[in-house]
């Protein structure tokens, strides 16, 4: 009969099964073990940070795992990396109205083939265009129909080959790979055979790196 896990083994299992994209890099192989016990050691309190670095590398993989692992991989390995710096994200309120005052605007930057990406979220729009462009955006709204400029990021783009709308749990291991080295996402959007990530422009250099690793 095999041993009871430990109060800590049990204690850093709950927390990794509550944190989805750390689990996800350990099932993965491409975290970190002594980084994410030094973070799980932090959060849950735990002084023997020894004892959670063995509970990281017992926590279980699973045969699933290794099939989506596979896929995920062959996806990766034809799959290019896309940088863009000074890139702002403008937050809008949500309404008709403020999506018609940013018509001709949207309609004039993709004219001139600018970043501009709208994405479209429970309570109001994110506006992805060139810092240079925000004037340009924010001149057609009113001041209470602006909810936020954030400027200073860098977007990265993965791109991939169509094969990735058959191949379940790429953006998950993107997202945990950045996770892993605790790199924060302050947007993040999948479609068709683009996955975009928005972060910090200090991040950049790190998340390429990161990045480039697990498509090579």
């Amino acid at each position: 009969m095999p041993d009871s896990p430990s109060p800590i083994a049990r204690r850093v299992r709950e927390y990794l099964d509550g944190h989805p994209a750390l689990a996800e890099a350990l099932r993965l192989g491409i975290a970190n073990y002594s980084a994410v016990a030094r973070r799980v050691a932090d959060e849950l309190g735990i002084a023997q940070t020894e004892a959670v670095v063995a509970a990281c590398r017992r926590y279980p993989k699973g045969r699933s795992e290794s099939f989506r692992e596979a896929g995920v991989r062959r996806v990766l390995r034809k799959s290019r990396i896309e940088t863009r710096t000074k890139v702002a994200a403008i937050t809008v309120a949500q309404g008709a109205d403020v999506l018609q005052r940013l018509g001709d605007v949207v309609e004039e930057l993709l004219d001139e083939n600018s970043l501009c990406r709208l994405i479209q979220v429970s309570r109001g729009t994110v506006v992805i265009v060139d810092e240079d462009s925000v004037p340009r955006v924010t001149h057609e709204l009113r001041g209470p129909q602006i909810v936020g400029v954030r400027k200073g990021l860098v977007e990265l783009a993965v791109t991939s080959p169509d094969s990735i709308e058959e191949t379940p749990g790429l953006l998950t291991h993107l997202t945990a790979v950045l996770a892993a080295q605790s790199i924060n996402i302050v947007e993040a959007l999948s479609c068709y055979t683009d996955t975009i990530f928005l972060l910090d422009h200090g991040d950049l250099t790190a998340a390429m790196a990161v990045l480039t690793k697990a498509l090579h």
